[in-house]
């Protein structure tokens, strides 16, 4: 049995995830501890997934076909809505997004939609089918592109509306000195999926479990240190908005929006 809950992992509130975790598999009627290995693909691509949390961006690739989407959070945080969310574009001080043209990007990771692909859909209109960046250089983490824009290794980058009000409650420092320039449309939250293998009798009753979850009372406080207030059944069709963003940058020249 593997399950991992890494989106939002964030030491200040690991005990939280712990505690909804214990609540999760007591809903689910099964045991273990979450896998917190370096690598969180490694469990994704696990036939023996149970449970995890991914990007939408991850999903609509590299995971077609490999995960199966059980449901959507909510979060109480700027910037969300029921099941969507969207990314915050900072930078160092107010500045018109269009004067950052030649400027150096951050962004966490190529499969990111908060923190790449949200910073296409912002700039890229103004690419005019030419690299608007002088530059990008991949950081490894939302926490880290906010460290690179605060060194002035970077100047511009993206992140998701969740790891801000998360960072704004429990970690303020990263976004001191940061100012928000800009906010990506918005699109599907971040899904809790299991493996595509998982039978459709075992997905159904883990489906049920996550809705007892969402409701019980004992879990209101991890659910409050979470940020977490509700959920959606969505469908794939959803989550293929993002492949359609996606096409909708490359024609306006997303692809070269940096070099």
């Amino acid at each position: 049995m593997i399950a991992s809950l890494p989106m939002y992992d964030l030491p200040e509130i690991r005990a939280a995830t712990d505690a909804w975790w214990r609540g999760l598999a007591g809903h689910m009627g099964i045991k273990g501890e979450l896998d917190r290995g370096p690598d969180r693909y490694r469990a994704w691509r696990d036939p023996d997934l149970v449970f995890s949390q991914t990007c939408g961006y991850p999903l609509t690739h590299e995971f077609r076909g490999r995960l199966r989407l059980l449901a959507t959070p909510h979060y109480a945080a700027d910037g969300c809505a029921g099941p969507n969310y969207c990314s915050i574009i900072f930078a160092r001080e107010e500045v018109d997004p269009v004067a950052l043209r030649g400027r150096i990007a951050a962004y966490n990771s190529t499969d990111s939609m908060s923190g790449m692909l949200a910073l296409k859909l912002v700039f890229a209109p103004h690419a005019q089918r030419g690299a608007f960046f002088a530059a990008a250089i991949a950081t490894g983490s939302h926490v880290n592109s906010l460290a690179a824009v605060k060194r002035g290794e970077a100047d511009v980058c993206a992140i998701d509306a969740v790891t801000v009000a998360l960072l704004r409650r429990y970690r303020p420092e990263p976004l001191e000195g940061l100012v928000e320039i800009a906010r990506s449309l918005q699109v599907s939250a971040l899904p809790l999926v299991t493996s595509i293998r998982r039978p459709a009798s075992e997905v159904a009753r883990i489906g049920a479990a996550l809705q007892r979850a969402f409701s019980d009372p004992a879990l209101a406080e991890a659910r409050e240190a979470l940020l977490l207030t509700g959920l959606s059944v969505l469908s794939d069709d959803d989550y293929e908005r993002i492949v359609e963003l996606e096409r909708e940058t490359e024609a306006m020249g997303g692809l070269t929006l940096w070099r």
